[in-house]
């Protein structure tokens, strides 16, 4: 049994999945999450020498980046793992890598972002060994400038337990950017019921000082929510807004709403790569369009439940993190 250590963002725990799919394929794996402030003494202390210093023009990054690589440096030194998987890892720096190496360990980083999001370039990922990623463009790009690489989808984690919340809404759970909020406010003014979650929707006074007090749409809105419940919600909503505007590379949410048995309203046709729209996803062009889709699966059940069901077996069927998983390993083959 290979020992695997797992360097990843503590970023909705995601990592848990992983972690699971690769044990259950015959690994001895574990995992660190590198950037998980652990106590309320560790979250003032990085509002207080990160993100204030930040907001006054001084970069703070790389002592971030420093505290972070030499304290998971040494749990590669204890653990002395065979193979390490990486996810995203731009915080990790040379002391991290040089222990790495020491160890005689074999690492892939799964670039969770694309490259042009991220703060490192395509060579210093490629630097330190194979490279997978979500994004067909850098997929391409990385094997391009000749390394090993491989084209590795999102998937739904479906060993999460969860419970159904049943709800009228059309809900969107995740960051505040783009046309999300614009979106959600169009159906809101339509009569579609709305609702969203995470700290840059909540009107929780402490949401609110931990995004600095940036302002909100005034649609209905509720705190960030563990990805147990998360799940549930989507279930049960009428449809869950997925919106990727510019983004190459297909969110979590893709597989996760139809994976729970939820009914998908996204803003890409090259979705019809996963899923077949109109029957398993519902893609819309327009906010008007997003309206109609939304009026129609309230008015027509029937209609909307037999896109929950084909959506959900063809999730089952191919979109899970143990179907990713084959494809990450052949990266140590």
């Amino acid at each position: 049994m290979k020992k695997l250590l797992i360097l990843s963002p503590g970023f909705h725990g995601y990592w848990k999945a992983y972690e699971s799919a690769f044990t259950r394929r015959g690994y001895n794996a574990r995992t660190v999450c590198y950037d998980t402030l652990a106590t309320l003494s560790d979250k003032f202390h990085h509002k207080l020498t990160i993100e204030l210093p930040q907001k006054f023009g001084q970069d703070t990054r790389e002592k971030q980046a420093r505290e972070v690589s030499a304290k998971v440096a040494q749990h590669v030194r204890d653990v002395k793992p065979e193979l390490v998987l990486v996810i995203r890892g731009d915080l990790l720096r040379d002391s991290f890598w040089e222990a790495v190496n020491d160890v005689g360990a074999r690492p892939i980083t799964l670039v969770y972002d694309e490259v042009a999001r991220m703060t490192m370039s395509y060579e210093e990922l490629m630097s330190h060994g194979p490279v997978a990623s979500y994004s067909q463009h850098d997929t391409a790009e990385f094997t391009k400038r000749g390394a090993r690489t491989v084209h590795v989808l999102d998937a739904y984690d479906a060993t999460l337990p969860f419970t159904s919340t049943p709800s009228q809404n059309v809900v969107f759970i995740g960051a505040r950017y783009g046309q999300r909020a614009p979106l959600l406010e169009t159906l809101h003014r339509s009569g579609v019921n709305v609702a969203a979650y995470g700290r840059e929707w909540s009107h929780h006074p402490f949401d609110l000082a931990r995004t600095w007090f940036s302002p909100r749409p005034s649609i209905p809105a509720f705190r960030d929510i563990p990805r147990d419940r998360a799940y549930g919600i989507q279930a049960g909503a009428l449809a869950s807004l997925n919106v990727h505007e510019n983004q190459d590379g297909f969110t979590m949410r893709t597989y996760e709403i139809p994976g729970v048995g939820g009914v998908q309203l996204i803003d890409r046709d090259d979705v019809s790569d996963l899923y077949d729209p109109g029957t398993e996803v519902l893609v819309f062009h327009s906010p008007e369009e997003l309206v109609e889709l939304a009026q129609r699966l309230k008015k027509e059940p029937a209609w909307a439940n037999s896109i929950r069901e084909a959506g959900q077996k063809r999730t089952l069927a191919e979109h899970t993190f143990d179907h990713r998983i084959p494809v990450l390993e052949s990266l140590w083959d």
